[in-house]
Order: C-alpha cells, then sequence, then structure tokens
C-alpha cells in the first residue's frame, strides 16, 4: 500500500536505525527504497546486504532530485517521503492507514508528529544521534507525549498519492539541496485543489533534525545560507512568503478542523500581502539572477 522513499548522504548510522524502527515498529510490510547520494560511507554495501533497493548518484545531487529520481520506481499507490536521521515509533502505519481510508479520494497530505529533543511538535530528548539515543526512553514513553491532529502539515516524513505526486511533478529541484521544498509542494498541490493538510498525533516519529543541513550548509559571502535562499525562491515563484503561506492559507500548527479553505481577506491578509510584494519586487530586482546562478 505505500512506499517509503528515503534519501540519503553518507548518513549510514541514522539511515540503519531509521529502517530498523520501520521494520520493527510497523504492523504491515511496506515498500523501502533509496536514493544514495555518494555512498562512500559503506550505505551502498549495506543496502546491497540487506536487498533494500535503491537508485544512486555518484555525488550529491540533492534531496529534490534523489526523490524525484527513486519515486519514479514506486509500485505502491501511495509514497511516504522520510528523511534518513527518523525514527518511527510503534504502529506508525495503524494509524496512517486508518486516516487515509477515512478519505473518500486521494486529495490530501497527510504527515507524522515530530519527536525532537529542543524543538519539534513534542519535545522530549532520547538523544540528538544514533549513539546517544535512548530508545527505551522514548518507547516507554512516547503514547504519554502528545501534541493534536493539527492543520497545515507540510512536514516529513509525509504522503501523498503516488497519482498526485505524479500530476504536480513530485518536488521542484530548484530548490535543491532541500530547504523550502516542502512548503513549495504544497503550493503545488493547493493548486490543484488539495485542501487537506493533517499532521496526525498518532503518527510519531523522532527526529535527530536536520543533520545532512548542517553538513553542507556552508554560506560564503558569493554564497547564500540555503534556507535564505530557498526563501527568496519560494518568494519570486509564488508572490508570497513561506511564511505568508504557512500562517495565511496552510494555518500550521493550528488544530485540525477540516479541510482548509481560501483565506479570509481581511485587514491583517492584506496588510502582510502588501508586504510580500513589496519584498517580492525588492528581490526581483535585486537577487534574482544571483539566486539562480547559484
Amino acid at each position: 500500500m505505500i512506499s517509503i522513499v528515503i534519501p540519503t548522504f553518507n548518513n549510514l548510522n541514522c539511515l540503519k536505525l531509521c529502517i530498523a524502527s520501520i521494520k520493527k515498529n510497523s504492523k504491515f510490510t511496506h515498500e523501502i527504497k533509496l536514493h544514495i547520494n555518494d555512498g562512500s560511507d559503506g550505505t551502498i554495501e549495506y543496502a546491497k546486504k540487506n536487498n533494500i533497493f535503491y537508485t544512486h548518484s555518484h555525488k550529491n545531487i540533492g534531496l529534490c532530485s534523489a526523490i524525484n529520481m527513486v519515486s519514479s520506481t514506486i509500485n505502491e499507490k501511495y509514497i511516504l517521503y522520510a528523511h534518513d536521521d527518523m525514527y518511527f515509533c510503534p504502529d506508525w502505519d495503524v494509524s496512517l492507514i486508518d486516516e487515509i481510508k477515512s478519505h473518500k479520494n486521494d486529495k490530501f497530505f497527510l504527515s507524522g508528529t515530530l519527536i525532537e529533543a529542543n524543538t519539534g511538535h513534542i519535545r522530549f530528548n532520547c538523544g540528538d544521534n544514533p549513539s546517544n539515543f535512548d530508545e527505551k526512553r522514548l518507547l516507554n514513553n512516547y503514547k504519554n507525549k502528545n501534541f493534536y491532529d493539527y492543520q497545515g502539515s507540510h512536514y516529513a516524513p509525509h504522503l501523498v498519492s503516488k497519482r498526485i505526486w505524479d500530476k504536480v511533478g513530485g518536488f521542484s529541484e530548484e530548490f535543491n539541496p532541500g530547504v523550502g521544498s516542502d512548503p513549495d509542494f504544497n503550493m503545488k498541490l493547493w493548486v490543484e485543489g488539495v485542501r487537506v493538510f493533517k499532521g496526525i498525533n498518532n503518527f510519531k516519529v523522532y527526529h535527530f533534525v536536520s543533520t545532512v543541513i548542517n553538513r553542507i550548509n556552508n554560506p560564503t559571502k558569493n554564497k547564500m545560507n540555503i534556507r535564505t535562499k530557498a526563501n527568496k525562491i519560494f518568494l519570486l515563484k509564488w508572490g508570497i512568503s513561506i511564511k505568508f503561506f504557512k500562517k495565511f492559507y496552510l494555518k500550521t500548527n493550528s488544530k485540525y478542523d477540516g479541510s482548509l479553505s481560501k483565506p479570509k481577506k481581511n485587514f491583517l491578509f492584506l496588510f502582510y500581502f502588501f508586504a510580500c510584494k513589496v519584498n517580492y519586487f525588492y528581490n526581483k530586482l535585486f537577487y534574482r539572477k544571483f539566486i539562480f546562478k547559484n
């Protein structure tokens, strides 16, 4: 029913833990597929030894390109995108499949609830890397650590139908190495008429938080911080900021109360919309060539 696709870039210890958690804590059997960027740390040998399907690039082609490549090979009706530094809590798939069955069509975007040491929906410290991960502490407590079903989901791990994924063209590769790709994907879904963006409280994952992004984010005098660049690309592409989209369209992290509707154009909306447009024209004038050159 579900194909789980995971991009990985020389992050073998996290990847092993992630895949072990899926196999250990799933009620159902799911297809797991990797895209391996580089893989010189032994990831390719690990995948071969454990009969895990993978696509491969000799260098890091970025999260967006990696996921687009491997997603073209999936066989199931639904595609679940996950990071390699996530631990899936028990019966995560029961809650997710129950949610899928509750919808009459496939026009939805569903995601999990993040447990993290210092951020996330639920703050509960069970370690910040696989070497100090306290699995026992997590498993003894995760059921009692709750958020709520929340509105405006755009976080990984997230699930959509393969039909919807293909229709919008997957991730937009101008967002490589990956920052900003999730809200951009949500915007593409919004344009296609998707209005269910739901985070599921009982679909919990423990997340070690941006282990690869922190490694590759090296801004210089002539190279932007990748988060800054992603925000500018989104603004120039859609005419509004990621923050505006999350606040007024997705209503991110508010309690889920059903399908979203078009935002009300009240004074607050118009004030921030005008600010977006000022920022848009400024960036179009001064940054467009720089952003797309780099």
